[in-house]
């Protein structure tokens, strides 16, 4: 039976291992065996267990009722990301950085960056998108926090093993979402060099023989699919990221 050390569970199944801690420690979610050294082992059906977990999750089940859906009993409802979105607009109402910066490390020990990402940081940023002066001011300062969690993201994972690759936003003007992009992309194994202001066009010419990941929001234009498809077939390591442009 082969086993794996929670940083190859973290890489495979694109979760922090502070997360997986935390669901081990505080929910009971997981029970990894120990080496003679005292390290967490996990096998197969550990991570069988922990896409089921995310699948949960991911459908808004709060991580504290996962475990009776893990051990049999009736499904709940899914939950309501509302919640931890009120969550946070009351922390951000406060205009503390600091207060907002734990309540966010909190949120990611819990949940997956990916389901954070599309179910809070988003929904609660156009939710401050209205054009009044205490919505930018507080929006400014989620986007700053947002930004420094991506970077400490992407420094942590050029550390481990993964996969190299520039990210250029293409035509885009959220430079924040292209940052946020960046980290989504730092728990999947990722080990990303961002490019902090979008380009009109990536020029892949400039950068020969590196895979260049490029985000144009949630889809591709029909003359950016065919750029794209020139690209490729003139041999660069190009390729779109995003909702509809699976990796």
């Amino acid at each position: 039976m082969a086993f794996y050390s929670i940083g190859d569970v973290a890489e495979r199944c694109g979760i922090n291992p502070v997360t997986l801690r935390a669901w081990q420690r505080r929910y009971g979610l997981l029970k990894p065996q120990r080496s003679e050294g005292g390290h967490r082992q996990f096998d197969d059906d550990d991570l069988q267990r922990i896409e089921e977990i995310k699948r949960w999750i991911e459908r808004g089940v709060p991580v504290g009722k996962v475990k009776a859906l893990l051990d049999g009993d009736k499904a709940p409802e899914p939950g309501n990301w509302g919640v931890l979105q009120e969550e946070m607009m009351g922390t951000l109402r406060q205009v503390n950085p600091a207060k907002s910066r734990a309540q966010i490390a909190i949120f990611c020990q819990h949940h997956p960056v990916d389901v954070l990402i599309d179910n809070v940081f988003i929904p609660v940023r156009e939710t401050l998108s209205l054009d009044h002066a205490t919505a930018r001011i507080m929006g400014s300062m989620l986007d700053g926090i947002l930004i420094e969690q991506a970077i400490t993201s992407l420094t942590d994972s050029r550390t481990k093993a993964g996969r190299d690759a520039l990210l250029i936003g293409w035509g885009v003007e959220d430079r924040t979402r292209l940052w946020m992009e960046a980290w989504r992309l730092s728990h999947r194994g990722w080990r990303i060099n961002v490019f902090a202001e979008p380009l009109e066009l990536p020029h892949p010419e400039f950068f020969p023989g590196q895979h260049i990941l490029v985000w144009a929001g949630k889809t591709l234009s029909d003359e950016q699919r065919q750029q794209l498809v020139h690209w490729q077939k003139q041999g660069y390591v190009i390729t779109a990221h995003g909702a509809a442009d699976v990796l």
